[in-house]
């Protein structure tokens, strides 16, 4: 009786473990479609459905009314689960960024970038960022939504023994983050230790690789060309992936910003399906 109830704990163990590495979803930043959207929005759409791809980061509408929109969108099994929260608008109307993902069912908004002069940004500004941040937030929590702020490599000046992004990180309380895997590198961060550091912190990733020999950039600038398939640059896709798995992150979001993405983001799909499956 004992050897049975051991092996039934084993089994469900294993269960366990396996739907907990196995919980990713992979989703795309529409972005990524951006020019293409410009003359054929239903068909950049079918493209992402085309592709295995089920969940979305978008949240307008691409010169369609939000009802026909939506419709397109169930029509194509597509899902917006994370959309945008505009700096500005999370400080003047944050009810309205609430309003728009609650009207596609998404539980996550991100604010992509906090105003500043370029290539000077400061303590000053990120203290005033986890503040609203941290206001916003709750009020987002109590809609049942998650704000998440996308670190866009200026956070990484120097302050006390690590950067200003570990500042934000660490006074974080009613936000969460979608980090960019590419901008974190390319500000001067290492996405992987930073994620093994706040394990906890990151629901979304945005994964993007970069071209070998990249030179990094400070002020959140940099070639968007540079953008690679997943696991042929220089950042630990692999790495990452693994880590996404162990942490819990709930979307690994592809974005790729250059003008080979239709070509380059199936590939990177296959890519996270062959990482993810892997012992």
């Amino acid at each position: 009786m004992k050897k049975k109830i051991f092996k039934l704990s084993l089994l469900i163990s294993a269960i366990l473990i396996s739907a907990n590495l196995h919980a990713q979803e992979i989703a795309l930043q529409l972005y990524s479609l951006r020019e293409q959207m410009k003359t054929d929005v239903s068909g950049s759409h079918q493209l992402v459905a085309d592709w295995g791809i089920k969940n979305l980061e978008g949240g307008g509408t691409y010169g369609m009314a939000q009802e026909e929109y939506k419709k397109m969108l169930k029509a194509l099994d597509l899902s917006i689960v994370a959309v945008g929260a505009d700096y500005n608008k999370l400080k003047e109307n944050p009810q309205e960024i609430i309003d728009n993902a609650k009207a596609y069912g998404a539980k996550y908004a991100t604010c992509f970038w906090i105003p500043h002069t370029s290539g000077n940004f400061s303590f000053k500004e990120a203290m005033e960022a986890v503040e609203l941040f941290n206001k916003t937030g709750k009020m987002f929590k109590d809609a049942g939504i998650t704000l998440t702020y996308h670190p866009h490599g200026y956070e990484f000046k120097t302050h006390g023994d690590g950067f200003l992004f570990d500042y934000i990180l660490e006074n974080a309380r009613n936000f969460d983050f979608n980090m960019d895997v590419f901008w974190v590198q390319m500000g001067g961060g290492d996405p992987l230790a930073i994620m093994k550091k706040y394990p906890s912190k990151f629901p979304l990733l945005h994964l993007k690789d970069r071209a070998h020999g990249t030179p990094g950039s400070s002020d959140g600038s940099g070639d968007v060309e540079t953008n690679v398939v997943l696991g042929t640059g220089d950042v630990d896709i692999k790495g990452l992936i693994k880590q996404a798995q162990k942490s819990g992150t709930k979307y690994l979001i592809i974005e790729d910003e250059s003008s080979r993405s239709v070509e380059q983001i199936p590939q990177s799909v296959a890519y996270i399906k062959k990482v993810m499956a892997e012992k």
